[in-house]
């Protein structure tokens, strides 16, 4: 099912999709260089059109999106009903000098004393002489809230039902 650039940034904008995009872990999917399926959790954050994920240059990951660029992301809850927001997109990657001031912001809600960020912080700059941005434009998207939206499979449950009644 194709969705239209304008259906995408009315998904994005709703409350929940807002919620979830302010969350810490989203999962990655890809495709590995071994050509198996690969979900791995990543810290993110959004600037409003793009998830921007940070990684080591050495990351296995980044060989496997240099192969095939095409990623989905999950990124949920853990209560009744959960809310779940999906994306697929293409991955680009930036390599940056130094730490991506995403990689700061998509850490700073970590409980911390203000002595663990400034060590953890220390301990960060000291690590990474580079990092790579993986920065991916929705170029789909489905919010399911089990409230107005649900998963396409039960969706169509529903209608049977419906039809049966």
């Amino acid at each position: 099912m194709t969705v239209q650039p304008n259906q995408i940034t009315e998904i994005l904008n709703r409350p929940y999709s807002q919620e979830l995009l302010a969350r810490d872990i989203a999962r990655l999917a890809y495709v590995a260089a071994d050509g198996t399926p690969r979900v791995v959790p990543i810290g993110f954050s959004w600037n409003g059109t793009e998830v921007v994920m940070c990684t080591s240059t050495n990351a296995a990951k980044l060989d496997a999106l240099r192969r095939n660029p095409a990623v989905a992301l999950t990124i949920d809850t853990e209560v009744h009903p959960p809310k779940v927001l999906l994306i697929r997109g293409t991955a680009e990657l930036d390599v940056v000098d130094g730490i991506p001031d995403e990689y700061m912001e998509m850490n700073s809600t970590y409980q911390m004393t203000p002595e663990q960020r400034v060590e953890w912080e220390a301990g960060v700059r000291a690590l990474y002489d580079q990092m790579v941005r993986v920065v991916v434009t929705p170029t789909w998207v489905k919010l399911i809230d089990f409230e107005t939206t649900l998963p396409s499979n039960v969706e169509e449950l529903v209608a049977r039902k419906a039809g049966q009644a």
